[in-house]
């Protein structure tokens, strides 16, 4: 191919933007910056909301800003105190919710048919997801991993699983 039949899409729109059921839950993560990259994630993929949990940076903070890149001012967003208040809220309005974490019997998140409206509870990058909020999930998916690491960054690894969850929505004809 030649430079001239290369046409890289630049800017952003202004269009409309498709919502799918889909809800990031952020269990007290430590880094602004990978809480502004799940910002910029929801956006992209029109995740309907961002639930910050814990100590878990917050709209404005300037960390944050700096990786979402304008999309902490257009991301539905709210806050709890903890994760398991925000697990029960979304459980109690009909939400399935799936704890992403290495837990023995966790499924490979391929292998998992999401129930929408769906929250996914995403931990601290050392940590994990808080035991209290585990124990609201109604189930537990997992990225396989076949390196020495047993884990991913947070956002790459909500990255995969919000990808996967949008193709089996499309995969059904619903949006």
């Amino acid at each position: 191919m030649s430079d001239s039949e290369i046409n890289v899409q630049t800017g952003d729109t202004d269009g409309p933007v498709t919502k799918h059921p889909i809800v990031l839950v952020l269990d007290n993560l430590r880094s602004a910056f990978n809480v502004g990259n799940l910002f910029r994630l929801a956006d992209v993929c029109g995740v309907e909301r961002v639930v910050t949990c814990g100590y878990t940076a917050t709209p404005p903070h300037p960390k944050l800003e700096k990786t979402a890149l304008g999309t902490d001012k257009v991301v539905d967003h709210e806050h709890f105190e903890t994760s398991v208040e925000a697990v029960c809220a979304l459980k109690q309005a009909g939400y399935q919710v799936v704890g992403i974490e290495t837990v023995e019997g966790a499924k490979d998140v391929w292998d998992v048919e999401f129930r929408f409206p769906v929250a996914f509870l995403l931990g601290n990058e050392a940590l994990g997801v808080e035991k209290d909020a585990l124990r609201e999930c109604d189930l537990f998916a997992k990225l396989p991993v076949f390196g020495r690491k047993n884990s991913l960054n947070v956002a790459n690894c909500a990255s995969a699983v919000v990808y996967i969850a949008i193709r089996q929505i499309l995969s059904k004809g619903a949006t």
